[in-house]
């Protein structure tokens, strides 16, 4: 999928990805940044930034924000919660920044395997002594939303099964490794951390769910109804009565500098 098809995918739903989605991610943002000591003055990029979340988290900490997403309907989001936010729309294979220009860059599930020219130019635009850093699914096992990707393996073109299967690579021990130092940058440190998706009721999950780009394709495949009720009959189980759902999942992480 080129870099315009994943802005069509992600902005299809923005407002629901945005409120309803994108802050169960908090936990690892904060994780990162800590890691890659995101501090007052700090010059961030966030590469794939969506509708911002994170970076209004680095704003918080008084770090100078920059952005950019193939979505033109999540950056207008992000410009909403970050006025002094650079954002860019674009391809994160083609940075438009130039050499040596930030202090941190990072990249929140949005870089995977084989997505090495990204993590190339990732380090083109960083400082030397700057970090990188990225995050990715953690195993199947501490994966609370496998029968989401499930869901969407069942309902997709074939195309986009390999693909998504493809994204379980990254987290492998040594695949993010070995793309970081192909870029030239030194690795420093691997983690994890646990997010977790709290909601109301299955229909507001269901809601959340198809916003985010991978369900995309599925929805295309099937229609949106068939595909909720997809989700619906994957999750049912998961609905605790007073509780809604909480659905649990780890994220992995890997620091470098440059």
């Amino acid at each position: 999928m080129g870099w315009e098809s994943s802005g069509q995918a992600w902005g299809s739903r923005a407002l629901d990805w945005a409120y309803l989605f994108e802050p169960y991610a908090r936990p690892a943002n904060t994780a990162v940044f800590d890691q890659c000591h995101v501090t007052s003055g700090t010059r961030i990029l966030d590469v794939g930034c969506g509708s911002g979340f994170a970076l209004g988290l680095a704003a918080s900490r008084g770090a100078h924000v920059a952005g950019l997403d193939a979505s033109s309907a999540l950056l207008d989001i992000a410009r909403a919660r970050t006025p002094d936010a650079d954002l860019r729309l674009g391809d994160m294979n083609a940075l438009p920044w130039d050499d040596d220009t930030f202090d941190v860059v990072t990249s929140f599930n949005a870089i995977w395997a084989g997505c090495e020219t990204a993590v190339a130019e990732a380090a083109r635009v960083l400082k030397p002594g700057g970090m990188f850093a990225m995050t990715f699914w953690g195993p199947p096992k501490r994966l609370g939303l496998l029968p989401y990707f499930m869901t969407i393996a069942a309902n997709s073109p074939d195309s986009h099964v390999m693909a998504t299967l493809g994204q379980s690579d990254t987290g492998r021990p040594g695949v993010a490794e070995a793309m970081i130092e192909s870029a030239g940058l030194q690795v420093l440190e691997r983690g994890a951390v646990a997010v977790t998706n709290e909601f109301p009721d299955l229909d507001t999950f269901t809601r959340g769910a198809i916003a985010a780009g991978p369900s995309f394709p599925a929805v295309e495949q099937i229609g949106e109804e068939a595909f909720r009720q997809a989700l619906e009959a994957a999750f049912a189980d998961a609905v605790v009565p007073g509780l809604g759902l909480r659905i649990t999942s780890e994220f992995g992480w890997v620091s470098a500098r440059k």
